[in-house]
């Protein structure tokens, strides 16, 4: 592609949507700067004036996967519907998010373990779980959730819909459909999550 056609700012997207390819393709480990030019058809150089390194390109990634993740959990939470019925589109959410980008959201989750995450890394990675917790909470005002911390039981839900995704993208749940399985999946959880009589 000529370099002109990156101009107004689009190079800096095209960038990272082929980072992220490439990240799905080959790992942190395929990914460079000059490369990234190269598939792009633009010169060695101009990746520079977006990304001063690779570490940045996987910042930035790192920073829009998480910030859409969210944006697809809020939408989740805030969309139609009594509680219950949100909370099954939340868990939806994230499935559909992780077996879409798996190997985006396997570096946001390195990323975010690492010993010193910055600020806004741990913001935005704090934030699927608070969203869980408040759509919880609203569960749990309505009496569709039993009572309890709602931060930790939504640790537990997203343990159940992370295990379930990292199953369907290693190819493990054999030929049940990721839409059967997250179903089933979550129909056990939210009856779990159910106060007791």
């Amino acid at each position: 592609m000529p370099e002109g056609a990156y101009h107004h700012g689009n190079l800096r997207s095209a960038l990272l949507e082929r980072a992220e390819a490439v990240l799905a393709e080959s790992g942190t480990a395929g990914l460079s700067l000059r490369g990234l030019a190269r598939d792009l058809g633009v010169s060695h150089a101009a990746p520079t004036r977006h990304f001063r390194d690779r570490q940045a390109v996987l910042d930035a990634l790192v920073v829009g996967g998480f910030t859409a993740l969210n944006g697809r959990l809020q939408a989740a939470a805030d969309g139609p519907g009594p509680v219950g019925q949100r909370l099954t589109a939340l868990g939806r959410a994230y499935v559909g998010f992780a077996v879409e980008r798996a190997a985006l959201l396997q570096l946001m989750f390195t990323a975010k373990h690492e010993a010193q995450p910055g600020h806004e890394l741990r913001e935005l990675g704090h934030r699927a779980l608070e969203i869980a917790a408040g759509l919880i909470a609203e569960a749990q005002q309505d009496g569709t959730v039993r009572p309890g911390d709602p931060i930790r039981l939504a640790q537990v839900a997203f343990s159940t819909v992370h295990g379930l995704a990292t199953l369907a993208v290693g190819g493990l749940l054999d030929d049940t459909p990721v839409s059967e399985a997250t179903d089933l999946a979550l129909n056990v959880l939210l009856t779990g999550l159910r106060p007791t009589p």
